[in-house]
């Protein structure tokens, strides 16, 4: 089996996740990456915060291990980086800076056949692809890809879910999200007033573009939606509160759960449930995109139903790499 060759920019908690399942899983081979960090402290971050020790040398520029060679290279611009020499599939983009198909298009330029951005974009790009969702747009002619969010795909999983059933009417979702890389733990002068105070001491609300690319994937529920964010204190593990209005009134909960439970055994994948009552740190090493919570899901008056359901960076890391396979099997479907 020909091996997927994928070259990495950025190197933080989801590029480590995304290397992490790579080594795991023979159809992909990392074979280099780029970021500004001390290669010897990217390896130590590698050991201590995914559990690595042992597994993985730094020798000379490279990342050895059982799974084979990475070279480590220091680059701070796509421009920076000849992705030709190390005949690469595609690059997946984790820095979270270039976001524009104007940033991302030196990948390309530097010979990276193909680009898959590991967050929402700015502006158009060839798809935004959530894996689960609208996979069966992509086309073999698309160059600059997003992989969405975590959030963003685990909204839209669930609202197609409902939607496919029943026709909803309106939908509100709030995104109880931990808090991320750019944020200050102290006080600091930032993009905005909220966002400007510290992540660990506080509960920050915030806008959430999930809103708009949900509803461009998902035509169903186009203009029905609203959206917000509050970014919590917590290090791992994610939240979604979601309340549909149906268009016609529902007994109970039950069936709409049903969906989810035959959902998950249809794609388990994807799509896990719990009656469990967990909380964010048991979602830790999750790797399906939706975890719904059976036991905090109900009927909210005549035709309302709230659904709670959880996810964590490493269900996106690993629907990244979905979508880079998915991309090589359509390449290779269409050219036999």
């Amino acid at each position: 089996m020909k091996t997927i060759r994928i070259g990495l920019m950025g190197f933080g908690h989801v590029g480590r996740q995304l290397y992490q399942l790579a080594m795991s899983n023979e159809q992909f081979e990392v074979v280099a990456i780029s970021d500004l960090g001390q290669p010897q402290i990217l390896t130590h971050l590698l050991e201590k915060t995914l559990g690595q020790k042992g597994t993985v040398a730094l020798k000379s520029n490279y990342l050895v291990s059982a799974a084979g060679k990475t070279r480590l290279m220091p680059a701070d611009q796509p421009t920076e980086i000849p992705w030709d020499l190390f005949d690469v599939d595609l690059v997946i983009d984790a820095t979270g800076r270039f976001r524009s198909a104007a940033e991302l298009e030196p990948h390309l330029g530097n010979g990276a056949p193909r680009v898959i951005l590991s967050v929402l974009p700015k502006g158009d790009l060839d798809r935004v692809l959530l894996y689960g969702v609208n996979e069966a747009d992509a086309n073999k002619a698309d160059r600059l890809i997003s992989a969405g969010s975590a959030s963003t795909t685990a909204t839209a999983l669930a609202l197609k879910i409902i939607s496919d059933a029943y026709k909803i009417d309106h939908g509100t979702m709030t995104s109880v999200h931990a808090y991320t890389s750019d944020q200050s733990l102290q006080d600091y002068a930032g993009p905005d007033y909220r966002r400007s105070r510290s992540g660990a001491e506080n509960i920050i609300p915030n806008v959430t573009p999930a809103l708009e690319w949900v509803q461009k994937v998902l035509p169903a529920v186009q203009g029905k939606l609203s959206a917000y964010a509050l970014n919590v204190p917590v290090q791992i593990g994610s939240m979604l509160d979601i309340t549909v209005a149906l268009a016609s009134p529902i007994k109970d909960a039950e069936p709409l759960k049903k969906l989810f439970i035959d959902a998950a055994k249809q794609r388990p994948a994807l799509i896990e449930t719990t009656s469990d009552p967990i909380v964010s740190s048991d979602v830790k090493g999750t790797s399906c995109s939706l975890l719904v919570d059976l036991a905090g899901s109900m009927k909210s008056g005549a035709a309302l139903f709230k659904l709670l359901a959880w996810h964590e960076t490493l269900g996106h890391a690993q629907r990244i790499l979905d979508i880079a396979a998915h991309y090589a099997a359509l390449d290779k479907e269409k050219s036999s």
